[in-house]
């Protein structure tokens, strides 16, 4: 499955100068702050928006191709779209909803197919409910099952957490991290949270300004040091996935594995060879020149620095290659004078506290000094 955006487009003052394909199934999310122009992009693969010039294919069909004047409406484009407020019918209970989507499929669904997605969404017992009565996570979840079932070619989800407190994105996100596991459905996720991007989305698309930054692989663009204006300073971080290869139960420590070492965390209930995720913020890391000892961090690295980026200011932000992972680390320019911290220079990376975002298993994201 791919699909390939180009388009310009012109909304008064702003702008709009988009390129980039997606050559696989998963989830890839358009990111970048307000006004970066992530719904207009959005609405016109869904044919909510007509750009002046450009194509859209998926799956090499054309949707939209202004040289040839190609324009395919949107109710004939297959896309499922899920926004950020679910858009149920009122008037009618969770099942007739959800079933709203089977009837709009090209091949309609079995029950068994229905049964399936209601269970992976875990809406059983919400069926005979009108939306009135539920919260708005479980909205959401209702609004993606009908989506699901209209046999789409691709899931667009616009910002679909950002109406929700806490609370309540807590509670959708392990079904949208288990949607992207289980599905092999491509899925277009617009948000402006570094946190649901790190944890849901294998690639990127990042937009500032009515244009595209960056795009590849999660693991790769949120290690740019050139991307900090964009993806935040405070939050920035290096996104590392790997595995569970052992548990340690008397101290409550899990262990994992990746290109680059291995670290300890809290406790996990999982098996050995589940996969997890995790940040590394570049703000919770410190460098040494010599391997640090009597230390209470128990999570000690080594790497070599890569490159070194000093904007106005006290701090300089640094890539560091340990094996093949790049993680990120803010020191005062102070230090980096100190240390002489230079590319090619071999350090210790000792990690303060980690973001852990355990994709495949239902659990909230850990923020933990460990």
């Amino acid at each position: 499955m791919t699909l390939d955006v180009q388009f310009t487009h012109r909304l008064g003052a702003f702008a709009l100068d988009i390129a980039f394909n997606i050559a696989a199934p998963g989830v890839t999310a358009l990111f970048g702050p307000s006004g970066s122009g992530k719904t207009a992009t959005v609405n016109a693969i869904a044919g909510l928006l007509k750009p002046d010039h450009g194509h859209i294919q998926i799956n090499g069909h054309t949707l939209l191709d202004t040289g040839t004047n190609i324009w395919v409406a949107p109710h004939q484009r297959r896309l499922g779209y899920v926004f950020q407020d679910a858009r149920l019918f009122p008037h009618k209970k969770v099942r007739a909803n959800i079933l709203f989507g089977a009837r709009r499929a090209q091949n309609e669904p079995s029950q068994t197919d229905v049964d399936q997605m209601i269970g992976l969404l875990d809406l059983e017992a919400l069926l005979e409910r009108y939306p009135a009565n539920l919260s708005g996570g479980e909205r959401q979840r209702v609004a993606i099952a009908r989506a699901l079932l209209s046999d789409p070619q691709i899931l667009l989800l616009d910002e679909p957490l950002a109406s929700l407190d806490a609370p309540r994105k807590g509670e959708v996100l392990p079904y949208l991290e288990r949607l992207g596991e289980a599905s092999n459905l491509p899925i277009v996720y617009v948000s402006h949270s570094i946190d649901e991007v790190t944890r849901l989305a294998d690639n990127i698309v990042v937009l500032n300004k009515g244009a595209v930054a960056a795009q590849g692989e999660v693991t790769d663009v949120m290690a740019r040091l050139d991307l900090f204006p964009l993806t935040g300073r405070f939050e920035a971080g290096a996104v590392v996935d790997a595995v569970i290869t052992g548990h340690d139960r008397q101290d409550h420590l899990s262990e994992v594995a990746f290109d680059g070492g291995r670290l300890w965390l809290p406790a996990m209930d999982d098996p050995i060879g589940t996969r997890v995720r995790f940040r590394i913020r570049a703000r919770d890391v410190l460098l040494a020149l010599k391997e640090p000892d009597a230390i209470s961090a128990n999570n000690i690295l080594q790497g070599t620095i890569t490159e070194l980026r000093h904007d106005a200011g006290a701090y300089v932000d640094v890539q560091i290659a340990c094996g093949a992972t790049p993680l990120l680390a803010r020191i005062t320019y102070r230090s980096q004078k100190r240390l002489n911290i230079e590319p090619g220079r071999h350090v210790f990376v000792i990690v303060k506290s980690i973001n852990l975002d355990r994709r495949g298993a239902v659990a909230p994201r850990l923020d933990v000094e460990i």
